[in-house]
């Protein structure tokens, strides 16, 4: 048997196919464009997502034996905005997670109606990547559109809709809306109230393991598949890329070194921190996690890279990168994008700060890398607060393929890094979710537990825990400093 797992990311759908032992036998890969129409803005046309996923299942398929094909489930980019008319058809370019349009709208949440009642209601505080506050900038700035919802969905519930005809989420994936009660795994009825929506706009809410359906007949017929394979809901990219690393309990936490850069920890039971600095969401296997986010991780390497050097020799600067010493004073700020955690600040921006005329390209590639991983230590910094501990951090992501990358952030957070016989994150999880709806397995613990193994431990070095210990604190006193001048240089 097979099972197929599809993340639908930022820059690309990503799938795979599982054999009976979690094995992956095939891969493929389709690029698909996202747009910027103005300073902040970040949009991608939904039927994008779902034409590359179809090509990219022909693709997978071809050499298989299709009638092995036993389920499809899903990862996907979170809080996406896709809004749907009476007729089924997409209103308007879907706004995406790294859209900060709408600090507005945060503020109005936050402030106004208060961030004691939005926690209450939902767990969490309101972002400008979270759903909810896109839905009150499209009332404010395009109220035909608004008035035109009949569907509200997430990026991959979207292209689960077009392969099964089923209008669907999970509670992971709804999390990431501000309109979910996480703690009660239920929509909001206050928030829904506040934004003018209803529970009919709205989709039924699945554990990320269940199957909401079957492949719809065309489609079968079109990729040589039979018409009873299942379709199992799948997660939020974060959530599923924690299950494709093995954490569904708290021995080991997962870090995501993609495009964003995540900490993400699983939780028996539902928390939230005192300042709401960190996401309480809903996870994969049925519970709950906690998860802190820089939106700029990966990001920033390949901006770095491609955009201001001009290079695509990636293993080139990292090799160079390496001969930089710690000791070096150079920082720099992963804030492309804003900031979320800890900051919640849409202005802030990327920064260098300490060079001098001995510095070259090799101490600035390394500052890059270690921008980030302290930015990822504000989060696991919160979490210790918490009375979390997570000794291991199983890695997965892009990024997670330099091992300096992940030395350093073994270093930084002082932590046992591993790796495991997999790196394929969210769409491997997405496989595993499709084997557990599949009834392949009872549970996702017991799906992970068969299928991955640790193949690689990183240790902290002890003298290097040391010299970051240091190098954190002076991290940690750029951002107040700079604020207000952030703002000054944002805000019109």
């Amino acid at each position: 048997m097979y099972y197929i797992g599809i993340d639908i990311g930022t820059t690309s759908v990503k799938m795979l196919a599982l054999d009976e032992k979690g094995s992956v036998v095939k891969s493929a890969v389709k690029e698909y464009p996202i747009y910027f129409p103005k300073p902040l803005w970040s949009e991608q046309n939904p039927e994008d997502w779902y034409i590359q996923t179809v090509n990219g299942l022909g693709e997978l398929l071809e050499g298989l034996d299709k009638s092995e094909v036993e389920a499809i489930s899903f990862s996907g980019q979170m809080h996406g905005l896709v809004i749907l008319d009476e007729e089924d058809k997409v209103i308007r370019p879907a706004i995406l997670w790294n859209d900060q349009r709408t600090e507005k709208e945060c503020r109005y949440l936050n402030n106004d109606i208060g961030r004691e009642k939005i926690s209450e209601w939902t767990g969490n505080l309101a972002l400008t990547g979270f759903t909810a506050p896109k839905l009150l900038w499209i009332k404010a700035n395009e109220p035909l559109n608004f008035a035109k919802i009949r569907k509200i969905m997430l990026p991959k519930d979207y292209v689960a809709y077009r392969m099964s005809g089923v209008f669907a989420s999970d509670m992971s994936d709804a999390s990431g809306t501000l309109y979910l009660d996480v703690k009660n795994r239920k929509w909001s009825e206050p928030m829904l109230n506040l934004l003018g929506i209803s529970k009919s706009q709205l989709p039924e809410l699945y554990e990320s393991y269940e199957v909401i359906g079957f492949l719809k007949k065309d489609l079968a017929d079109k990729l040589g598949l039979n018409d009873n394979v299942k379709v199992v809901i799948g997660g939020g990219d974060q959530a599923v890329a924690a299950i494709g690393g093995g954490v569904t309990g708290t021995e080991a936490c997962s870090l995501s070194l993609g495009t964003s850069g995540v900490i993400f920890v699983a939780t028996d039971d539902f928390h939230v921190d005192s300042k709401n600095s960190l996401h309480s969401f809903c996870h994969a296997n049925g519970r709950y996690h906690q998860m802190g986010v820089t939106l700029a991780a990966a990001a920033s390497l390949k901006w770095w890279a491609q955009e201001v050097i001009g290079s695509e020799n990636f293993d080139g600067l990292l090799a160079e990168a390496e001969e930089a010493a710690i000791e070096d004073s150079v920082f720099y700020l992963p804030y492309l994008m804003g900031e979320r955690t800890p900051h919640n600040d849409p202005f802030c921006r990327g920064v260098f700060i300490g060079m001098n005329m001995t510095h070259q390209r090799k101490h600035l590639t390394r500052a890059v890398l270690e921008g980030v991983a302290f930015s990822l230590r504000d989060t696991f910094e919160i979490m210790k607060a918490m009375g979390i501990r997570a000794p291991i951090v199983r890695i997965n992501g892009g990024g997670a393929k330099s091992k300096l990358w992940c030395k350093i952030i073994s270093d930084v957070l002082n932590v046992k890094v591993e790796k495991l016989n997999t790196d394929e994150g969210p769409a491997y999880g997405a496989a595993i979710l499709a084997a557990v709806g599949s009834g392949r397995f009872a549970t996702v613990e017991s799906a992970c537990a068969s299928f991955l193994k640790v193949t690689e431990s990183i240790d902290p070095d002890e003298t290097n825990v040391g010299l970051y210990n240091q190098k954190y604190k002076k991290f940690r006193e750029i951002y107040p400093a700079t604020k207000e001048l952030f703002r000054k240089l944002t805000v019109n």
